[in-house]
């Protein structure tokens, strides 16, 4: 069996075609905005032209539009500061 065939994927929707590697325009929803990816990695059939994105480049640009990125994750477990009227610390979820 040579490569070619070794690595053909049958697709699973239509099961006539073959998935094979292109790239495409990746669009996505955050909230009310439009996110476009231009040359997104994806497997695409070629007979139905069903579409299955690459995990990895997918997990890669989670990362990249997390609400999180690069904050420092050393500032999580910090103390507000505050004080209450006696002068002692506010702690949150704790009452007096």
């Amino acid at each position: 069996m040579d490569n070619n065939t070794s690595a053909r994927v049958h697709c699973m929707e239509c099961q006539a075609g073959y998935l094979r590697r292109k790239y495409v325009t990746y669009f996505t929803w955050i909230g009310e905005e439009l996110i476009t990816v231009q040359n997104f990695p994806a497997w695409v059939c070629d007979v139905c032209g069903r579409r299955e994105y690459d995990h990895q480049a997918l997990n890669q640009l989670n990362l990249i539009l997390s609400p999180n990125a690069g904050k420092s994750a050393g500032k999580r477990g910090r103390r507000s500061g505050l004080v209450d009227g006696s002068g002692g610390e506010v702690r949150p979820g704790r009452v007096k």
